[in-house]
């Protein structure tokens, strides 16, 4: 069991399955807002952010076949030798197969998922600059149900069962993104 996985290796095995640069830098996209959502709850940042990875491991590997997606991604991570509770937060990560999340780290990988999409789309329109990206704008941006619409609304609203508000979640999602700007290809 690879107990102490840290971001690097997480990587790693991340682009040993996910040849897709947009795929890996969404990944490293939840990741970062995992991590601020974990320090922000006291959890463990590292076990987060290594979850927001690897969460995404069997996208191409399904293609479209959502009703494996997370089911063959818990296969690889398994087979991986990667701990048994991140195996399991990936298995169940896919809304479409599962929901009703109660486990924080749960409730903070549907959150993290759509939210790191959200205000990315918000920094592309600021011509990349996420630095001039703020909680404002992106509730700003969240109410118009047409910008980043794949981003689901509803999953990031989950982290209120948290008891973090929205602001305060686009607040910790942006200072994540800050700190992978550089990989994201952002300002």
């Amino acid at each position: 069991m690879k107990l102490s996985m840290g971001r690097e290796e997480a990587l790693e095995l991340l682009k040993k399955y996910v040849k897709q640069e947009n795929l890996i830098k969404h990944c490293i996209a939840t990741a970062a807002v995992m991590r601020e959502i974990a320090k922000h709850l006291g959890e463990d940042e590292r076990k987060w952010e290594v979850i927001g990875i690897l969460h995404d491991i069997d996208y191409e590997l399904v293609g479209e076949d959502m009703e494996q997606h997370g089911l063959k991604g818990a296969d690889i991570l398994k087979e991986e030798g990667v701990d048994e509770e991140i195996v399991e937060v990936v298995r169940r990560h896919n809304h479409m197969l599962f929901g009703d999340y109660e486990k924080p780290v749960e409730i903070a990988l549907q959150s993290a998922d759509s939210v790191s999409g959200l205000i990315i789309a918000c920094a592309l329109v600021k011509k990349g600059k996420l630095s001039d990206v703020t909680p404002k704008s992106v509730k700003k941006k969240f109410k118009e149900k047409s910008f980043a619409a794949g981003c689901d609304r509803n999953r990031i609203r989950e982290i209120e069962k948290l008891n973090i508000e929205l602001p305060t979640l686009y607040e910790l999602g942006i200072r994540g993104l800050m700190d992978v700007r550089d990989e994201l290809g952002l300002e």
